[in-house]
């Protein structure tokens, strides 16, 4: 069993975390924040907008079970990626649309895993892509929040 990560934003992480982790081949994940310039922000920092991470959920997948590709294929049409720092009601730079690459395969099949969708789209993909450098793990009560809820 080979073990592989993703790191992805789409939004607000509670909805983005309770669809992926219902995903056969996903073995774990994890909600936090990446992207910004400000060590170990809590939820009330990111929320303020000035630390500039996202709200992100690390995947850990089995990539003998899913592939990173067909990760990203779940991920396009699970959130609008045409959105620029929105998704629904939510509004602001911690919801934008963006996939953090782990290394230099995941960066090209990254890329071209949104040309292919945005062929679909006649509006613009706007999701960034960014090679990771951090991440950090979010408050507890983040964490399955949606799963503790119901």
């Amino acid at each position: 069993m080979e073990n592989s990560k993703a790191l992805l934003g789409a939004g607000c992480f509670w909805g983005v975390e309770e669809y992926f982790r219902k995903i056969h081949g996903i073995l774990d994940t994890k909600v936090g924040y990446a992207g910004g310039n400000f060590p170990d922000p809590t939820y009330q920092d990111v929320c303020s907008g000035s630390t500039g991470h996202a709200e992100v959920v690390q995947i850990k997948f089995n990539s003998n079970i899913i592939s990173y590709d067909e990760i990203l294929n779940k991920f396009w049409i699970c959130h609008d990626p045409t959105q620029i720092n929105k998704q629904g009601a939510d509004v602001g730079s911690q919801y934008r649309s963006v996939v953090f690459y782990i290394n230099d395969e995941q960066k090209k099949i990254t890329e071209i895993s949104k040309k292919n969708f945005q062929k679909k789209l006649s509006n613009e993909i706007m999701t960034e892509i960014i090679n990771f450098s951090s991440f950090y793990l979010a408050e507890d009560y983040h964490q399955l929040y949606i799963k503790k809820k119901s």
